[in-house]
């Protein structure tokens, strides 16, 4: 008689199943850390919160009443609770500036600024992997190195200097094509007043097109040098055929990680961006809220750049995830 043993062993979780429930973990133990180092940067700040609101010729008992209102009186770890269970609930509390609530002032603010972003990020990825591409199809041409030395120029400059420089060539000193400002009129969004939103998303194109294009091409190349590309080659292929079905594929991933990058430096260029602009995204709103000392909305829109960077870093690790399919199959 024969008898047949074996081992029965537990079926593994799909890799991408896997991958979500740790980075969403990993996501929500970092926005924690994050919300607490948040508090405790903003209460160290110099000066009084009370002071800064009423003015320091306000007196005595005005500002003491403003601080039990406020919770100032209260100890470190109290006004941490009281806001970070605020947090959870819902409850953003008031600006510091000017009494309204949190919220109302960050909402326009924030959807602007996502519309920036989105657009710009768009523009840019289509150029960026498009320039790439074509770079390494024809590397070592005149394109080629034209191509290189001329992005390489471009990312050497500074957020502020693009800025500037589109606004002397196409606003003031040598034409006068687009306004020198983006101030979008109070109760409307980005997208009402396209014409102002030119020069800034020209700037975010330029910023990112340049590191898009040369990581892309570095994937590409790799990619037609490799050993599965030289057989289709051999095999008689046409080079459609093998750019496409075989050398592309294989570059999607890299790609992608280099797209999720510049989305992430999109959300902290904007500060930049709009400051010079005047645009009324969230980037000004940090600036003059830091100026205010208005720690509450200090405190919500580097939590809403904070949970940004974690969804971003989880989306792209995801799609990088399904563009590779010897990696996205549970074995």
């Amino acid at each position: 008689m024969v008898v047949v043993t074996g081992r029965l062993t537990a079926k593994r979780p799909h890799p991408i199943a896997q991958l979500l429930w740790r980075r969403a973990a990993l996501g929500v133990a970092t926005l924690l850390v994050v919300a607490t180092i948040v508090f405790l940067a903003t209460e160290v700040l110099p000066g009084n919160a009370a002071y800064a609101i009423l003015g320091h010729t306000a007196s005595r008992a005005r500002v003491i009443a403003l601080e039990h209102q406020l919770h100032l009186n209260r100890g470190i770890f109290d006004q941490y609770w009281i806001w970070l269970t605020g947090l959870l609930s819902g409850r953003l509390g008031d600006s510091l500036a000017n009494g309204m609530p949190v919220w109302g002032q960050v909402e326009p603010r924030l959807v602007n600024s996502a519309f920036l972003v989105l657009v710009s990020g768009a523009i840019g990825t289509v150029l960026g992997v498009g320039l790439g591409a074509l770079a390494a199809l024809r590397k070592d041409s005149f394109f080629d190195h034209a191509s290189s030395v001329v992005f390489l120029g471009v990312a050497a400059l500074p957020t502020f200097v693009v800025a500037i420089a589109l606004i002397i060539l196409l606003s003031t000193l040598v034409f006068h094509l687009l306004p020198a400002v983006s101030m979008i009129s109070p109760g409307t969004y980005a997208w009402s007043q396209p014409r102002l939103m030119v020069l800034p998303v020209t700037t975010l194109v330029l910023i990112i097109v340049p590191y898009m294009q040369r990581m892309t091409r570095a994937a590409m190349v790799e990619a037609l040098e490799s050993d599965y590309v030289e057989m289709a080659r051999l095999k008689g292929l046409s080079e459609r055929r093998v750019v496409l079905v075989h050398a592309l594929p294989n570059a999607v991933g890299p790609t992608i990680q280099v797209i999720g990058l510049v989305f992430l430096y999109l959300a902290g260029g904007i500060v930049v961006v709009e400051t010079v602009f005047d645009f009324p995204g969230i980037g000004q709103g940090l600036v003059n809220a830091v100026a205010d000392r208005d720690l509450p909305v200090i405190q919500i829109i580097v939590l809403i750049l904070a949970a940004f960077y974690v969804v971003i870093n989880i989306l792209t690790d995801v799609i990088a995830l399904l563009a590779t399919p010897r990696r996205r199959i549970a074995r």
